[in-house]
């Protein structure tokens, strides 16, 4: 029964979960697509990376203290997870984006081989993710997300 009354741990997680579902209406009034699927996808607004383990270091440095050697590793974690999370993911995004274009510029030019246009779409070719990392305000408002719902749920557990 203790698992349920870790409250880093449940800030940790209300903050995922929160961030993947807000990101539906987000979508939704900015560009005027519903895309239910966002909830399960990663990259944009806001970062559920950044808001996790913003949680989970407010929740520990609440509870445990911003002394705390264990506040100290949490803020390490989020610090290199945010950064992954705006910067490599990101380069790995941009890089599948030109991999796809490279992919439909060749598929353009082997339209007419033979048996191309037999085959099933999944065995013409297999779209890599693009949407892997975050823009540098995702990561900030994952984080400001993150901070927000550690505060506002640890009433419920203290």
């Amino acid at each position: 029964m203790a698992l349920f009354s870790n409250f880093p741990l449940w800030a940790a997680l209300t903050a995922i979960i929160f961030a993947q579902v807000v990101k539906i209406p987000i979508k939704l009034l900015f560009t005027r697509e519903f895309q239910p699927g966002l909830a399960f996808s990663t990259g944009g607004m806001p970062s559920s990376h950044s808001a996790a383990v913003t949680a989970l270091a407010t929740a520990i440095g609440i509870v445990e203290g911003v002394t705390s050697s264990v506040f100290a590793i949490a803020c390490i974690f989020s610090v290199i997870t945010m950064f992954d999370a705006s910067g490599v993911r990101r380069q790995a995004g941009e890089q599948a984006a030109v991999l796809n274009r490279l992919i439909k510029d060749f598929q353009f030019f082997t339209e007419s081989a033979k048996g191309w246009n037999k085959k099933e779409e999944y065995e013409k070719r297999r779209e890599l993710k693009e949407l892997l990392g975050h823009q540098p305000i995702e990561v900030f408002f994952g984080g400001l997300t993150g901070v927000l719902i550690a505060f506002l749920l640890f009433p419920l557990f203290h």
